[in-house]
């Protein structure tokens, strides 16, 4: 099938294509920019690779049916993501205020996407194409598959495939699990026992499934609603089962209805992830765009060498959507997007990113990888770096001196933020990256430094930030730089009260030091923060104190906007 320049989103350039209808649509709430950071467009290649007609509407109307029926109706599936963001931390603030731009829109303007979009845009489907199955996925199915507590709403939500009434949900990265959906759609097979969906099984299957051994049972949506104790118990229980390898699938049951969500599908390998990143992406947004769209800005010279994350942060959803393991592209892969972007008309021999959930995580990963296959932790590294993890150096210090020899390319920087617990570790790496690869500015999250707040965040101690902070400033004077180290820290978390919060006070003040971001604490939905915020608890089930109101939250918000003397730690 003939590569088209961007998936069409008209009749019109479905014409060019010489295409009557499409197999599939793709429905996104973000814009579409034809990159592989974009969820909607790295799926959407992904299909047309395999030979399905593919096309994308982009933030329809979603009061509108008629707004989803301008290519006709698809011959497979609809196939729904609300974007590269949960629609509602796209939207709200973590003062429950609505955002003053939309980063993934053009223009930034704000107002094309609803809340809870995909539960919205899977309805819509719904309406437009009677009898059309409806796949819900993206990162905000992905973290709200089971019932779970929505912070803007202050309630326990079901699942969104409860509440969209899509055919099937997708959860994780997506590849595997979608090309298995579109094979057995094609074939008019039965979807049940794909490995990374869940299904919301009718009344009567309900009755007769058995589930035996292969699943394991979460608290009933009923049971949440009544005891705020059982989100806890759901939490635990879905961490424990998240390694693809080990992991069961997942029972909860609503009413006289039962979901039912498969075991995660395994990580892409080296090969598999080559060939998703080496589909030719046009590296645009779409032509149709007037208005720049600040999200594609960001990250239109970077590049995503990475996938998966193995710190396990009880803040962070992305373990529960791309998982603990690693997975990394070949070398020869990664040059060979460098060299392909090296070539754009517009490139100016600056990469800005090669990286992924961290920086300096590139083929870490399990010295035998054995003994990771009946893991039931949730992270690698906390509280303390599991002996089988080895924190890799030399791939990604090959990979950054091969790329810098690429024609064309003058300057590669490092942006994804720095795993402190790891780059402790990886000596001869960061002084290669801190004397070559940092753009005057290096993001470093040590979230916190009091150490009960990071022993609930699953963070290692204060002591490697530190360290850390030392080695930058003399690693930067050596090299003769003027660089500066740009500290992510979160106010509020559970179980942070004005004592704990007065440790990162007093750093800051003794340092004369103003952070450059404010990350003020959302409780994302299914992660075990939420689920501390929720019950008041922390995860071994001790009382925390909660911040919940915006009057509770002032104070630990505004020690982190204290103006002092400097913007950054200077170097």
């Amino acid at each position: 099938m003939k590569n088209p320049d961007f998936l069409p989103m008209s009749r019109e350039e479905m014409k060019k294509l010489g295409w009557d209808s499409l197999d599939v649509l793709l429905i996104t709430g973000d814009a579409y920019v034809d990159h592989p950071s974009f969820g909607a467009a790295l799926i959407g290649r992904f299909l047309l690779s395999k030979g399905w007609k593919t096309g994308i509407i982009a933030q329809p109307d979603w009061k509108n049916p008629e707004s989803l029926q301008k290519m006709g109706t698809p011959r497979l599936a609809c196939a729904v993501t609300s974007g590269n963001m949960d629609s509602m931390v796209n939207m709200y603030t973590a003062g429950r205020r609505l955002r003053k731009e939309d980063m993934y829109s053009p223009g930034a303007r704000t107002g094309l996407r609803p809340p809870h979009a995909v539960s919205v845009y899977s309805q819509l489907a719904r309406s437009a194409f009677p009898g059309t199955p409806v796949i819900a996925g993206g990162l905000e199915a992905s973290l709200r598959r089971v019932a779970h507590y929505d912070y803007w709403q202050d309630k326990i939500r079901p699942s969104a495939l409860v509440d969209s009434k899509a055919d099937i949900l997708v959860y994780g990265m997506g590849e595997k699990a979608t090309e298995t959906i579109m094979e057995r759609l094609s074939r008019g097979e039965s979807l049940e026992k794909i490995r990374g969906t869940a299904v919301f099984l009718g009344g009567k299957a309900s009755k007769v499934f058995v589930p035996g051994t292969d699943y394991v049972s979460l608290p009933s949506y009923e049971e949440l609603l009544s005891n705020p104790d059982a989100l806890m118990e759901s939490t635990l229980t879905v961490e424990r089962e998240i390694n693809p390898h080990c992991g069961k699938g997942l029972l909860q049951i609503y009413g006289e209805r039962l979901l039912l969500i498969e075991p995660p599908a395994e990580p892409l390998s080296v090969v598999e992830m080559d060939d998703v990143y080496a589909l030719p992406f046009s590296r645009k947004p779409h032509p149709s765009y007037k208005e720049k769209i600040p999200a594609f800005d960001a990250v239109k010279d970077s590049i995503c060498a990475v996938r998966g994350c193995p710190g396990g942060c009880s803040f962070c959803g992305l373990v529960s959507h791309q998982g603990k393991f690693i997975s990394s592209r070949s070398c020869s892969s990664i040059l060979k997007e460098v060299s392909n972007l090296a070539s754009l008309k517009d490139f100016k021999g600056i990469i800005s990113d090669i990286g992924g959930a961290a920086g300096n995580i590139y083929a870490s990963g399990p010295r035998d990888p054995a003994k990771c296959r009946t893991c039931k932790k949730t992270s690698c590294l906390f509280p303390s770096i599991c002996p089988n993890f080895n924190a890799a150096e030399a791939p990604l210090s090959e990979l950054l001196r091969e790329a810098l020899k690429v024609p064309g390319v003058r300057k590669i920087f490092i942006n994804s933020g720095i795993r402190l617990d790891l780059a402790c570790r990886q000596k001869n790496l960061m002084k290669q990256i801190v004397r070559e690869h940092v753009s005057g500015h290096m993001k470093v999250a040590p979230e916190h430094l009091h150490p009960e707040v990071l022993r609930l965040m699953r963070k290692n101690p204060a002591e490697d930030f530190y360290k850390f902070m030392e080695f930058f400033e003399e690693e930067s004077r050596k090299a003769g730089k003027e660089q500066y180290l740009i500290p992510l820290f979160i106010s509020n978390f559970p179980g942070c009260t004005t004592s704990e919060m007065k440790v990162v006070d007093d750093f800051l003040n003794r340092n004369n030091w103003s952070p450059q971001q404010v990350q003020d604490y959302i409780p994302l939905p299914m992660t075990m923060a939420a689920a501390m915020y929720y019950t008041g608890k922390s995860f071994d089930g001790t009382p925390i104190v909660v911040n919940r109101g915006l009057a509770e939250r002032r104070e630990q918000i505004k020690v982190l906007k204290k103006k002092r003397g400097r913007p950054a730690r200077r170097s």
